[in-house]
C-alpha cells in the first residue's frame, strides 16, 4: 500500500498524475512509476540505475552517508566480531541467525555436499594453465547446473533450498581448484571433520605429501573476509544474478553470470588493483609524487581502494579489515616488508591530509583484504575468486528471494532511443 502520493504535471496540461509513494523499514522512500508509462507515455532515464530500486528485498541494507551496513538487520561489525561464515550463510538464507541445533544441522547438511562430481574435475583440464582463475570459474560454475538438474524446479522451495548449500559447500573446493590446476598441483579432496574456512585454506595450501594446519590467526582473518564481502545489495554482480534469474534461468547459470559481473575490475578486481598500484608505486620514497599524480585533475591515475561509490562515509568493513590487517601483519611479523610498509603509510597519509579527508576518499575494504589475502599466501589473481566464493551466499539468497516474489517479472529495461529515425533500404547500386 502506498503510504502517500507524489503529482506529475507536464507543463501543457492542467491534469495532474498521481504516483504512489512507498516505504521501507529504513532508507529513503521510493516513487512507484510501474503506471508512468501507461499514464504519461513517457519512461524515466537514469543510467546505471543509480536512483532507481530494482527490487524490494529484506536481506540486506546500506546507508553509505553514515557507513552502515546490514545483513537482515544486524550491523556487520556485530557479525563480523561474533559469528563465522557459516553462521552469516545461514542468516542471508533464513533470515534468522541459528541457535546451536540449527547451526549444527546446517553445518552436517552442508558436508554433505563439499564433494565435487568427480567429472567435473575434468573440465579444468580443458583450460590452458595460465587461464585467469575467474574464467575457469565462471565455466565451472555454469557446468554445475549439468551435473544438478535432478532439483531443477526453481519454483519449489526445497529443490531452490538445496541448490543453494551445494553451492555453497561446493564453492571452496572449486575455487581452491582453479588455483591448484594453474599451479600444476594435484587437487586436494575436501575433509568433513574440517571447519569451512580451515577446510579451504587446506585446499588451497596443503598437498598430497603433507597434513596442513591452518594457523587460526590467519583462518579468522580469512573468515573475516568471507563475512564482510558476503553480500552488499543491489551491486553491478547481485543486479546481474537477479536479473538472469529473472527469466527463469537456473541457479547455477545465474550465479556463473553474476561471476562474469564481478570479474570487472571496477567491480571485484578492485582489491587486485591495490596490489597491483603498489608494485607500481614501489617505495615509501615515491608516495609523494603518486599522492600528487592523485590530486592532479588533469592526471588520470587514481589511488585504488581509496572512497566508494556508496559510502560517502568510511567504509564500515574498512574498520574491521584494518583492525584484521593489523592482527595478520603481527602474527607474520611482516610489518617490514617492503609492501606492506608502503600501504601503511599510503594509509597514515590519507587518514591525515586534509585533500583526502575532505573528499572522504577514506580507505575502503578494497584496500585492506589485498593485503591480507598477499599475507595469506593468495596469489593476486585469486583475490577475485575469493571475493566470488564469499559473494556466491549473497547471490543464491537474493536470487531465492526474487523466485519466491509474487511481484516478479522478468528483467526489461527501456532506453532512450537518439539512432537514425526510419529510412527506407535503397538497392544495392543506389546506395
Amino acid at each position: 500500500m502506498a503510504d502517500n502520493y507524489i503529482s506529475l504535471t507536464k507543463d501543457d496540461s492542467s491534469q495532474a498524475q498521481q504516483l504512489p509513494i512507498l516505504s521501507g523499514t529504513l532508507g529513503p522512500s521510493v516513487i512507484d512509476i510501474r503506471a508512468l508509462y501507461a499514464q504519461t507515455g513517457h519512461f524515466t532515464y537514469d543510467p546505471g540505475f543509480t536512483s532507481t530500486a530494482s527490487c524490494s528485498s529484506k536481506i540486506t541494507f546500506i546507508d553509505g552517508d553514515a557507513g552502515i551496513l546490514l545483513y537482515r538487520g544486524y550491523p556487520i561489525e556485530q557479525l563480523a566480531e561474533k559469528c563465522d561464515f557459516p553462521e552469516v550463510c545461514y542468516l542471508l538464507l533464513n533470515g534468522e541467525l541459528p541457535n546451536g541445533a540449527q547451526m549444527q544441522e546446517f553445518v552436517t547438511l552442508t558436508s554433505q555436499h563439499v564433494m565435487v562430481h568427480e567429472q567435473l574435475t575434468r573440465f579444468y583440464s580443458g583450460f590452458r594453465r595460465d587461464a585467469h582463475p575467474m574464467a575457469v570459474l565462471v565455466g565451472v560454475v555454469g557446468a554445475l547446473s549439468a551435473f544438478y538438474h535432478d532439483v531443477m524446479d526453481i519454483t519449489r522451495k526445497e529443490d531452490r533450498y538445496l541448490s543453494a548449500i551445494r553451492l555453497i559447500a561446493k564453492m571452496p573446493s572449486i575455487v581452491a581448484m582453479c588455483h591448484k590446476y594453474s599451479t600444476g598441483m594435484p587437487f586436494i579432496y575436501p575433509k568433513r571433520k574440517l571447519g569451512y574456512v580451515e577446510n579451504f585454506m587446506r585446499m588451497m595450501h596443503g598437498d598430497p605429501c603433507d597434513d596442513y594446519q591452518a594457523n587460526p590467526v590467519l583462518a579468522r582473518a580469512l573468515d573475516r573476509i568471507l563475512i564482510l564481502h558476503a553480500d552488499h545489495e543491489q551491486n553491478a554482480s547481485t543486479s546481474t544474478v537477479r536479473l538472469a534469474g529473472s527469466s527463469g534461468a537456473n541457479p547455477y547459470a545465474c550465479v556463473a553470470a553474476g561471476i562474469a559481473c564481478l570479474w570487472g575490475a571496477a567491480h571485484g578486481g578492485a582489491n587486485e588493483a591495490v596490489l597491483n598500484m603498489l608494485e607500481e608505486i614501489g617505495d615509501v620514497s615515491r608516495i609523494g609524487e603518486y599522492v600528487a599524480k592523485a590530486k592532479d585533475k588533469n592526471d588520470p591515475f587514481r589511488l585504488m581502494g581509496f572512497g566508494h561509490r556508496v559510502y560517502k562515509n568510511y567504509d564500515p568493513r574498512a574498520r574491521l579489515m584494518r583492525q584484521t590487517c593489523h592482527e595478520v601483519l603481527d602474527e607474520l611479523n611482516l610489518h617490514d616488508d617492503r609492501l606492506f610498509k608502503l600501504a601503511m603509510e599510503l594509509e597514515r597519509i590519507a587518514l591525515e591530509d586534509p585533500y583526502f579527508i575532505e573528499k572522504k576518499l577514506y580507505p575502503n575494504v578494497d584496500f585492506y583484504s589485498g593485503i591480507v589475502l598477499r599475507a595469506l599466501g593468495i596469489p593476486t589473481e585469486m583475490f577475485t575468486a575469493i571475493f566470488a566464493l564469499a559473494r556466491s551466499v549473497g547471490w543464491i539468497a537474493q536470487w531465492d528471494e526474487m523466485i519466491a516474489d509474487p511481484e516478479l517479472k522478468i528483467g526489461r529495461p527501456r532506453q532512450l532511443y537518439r539512432g537514425v529515425a526510419m529510412r527506407d533500404v535503397k538497392p544495392v547500386f543506389a546506395r
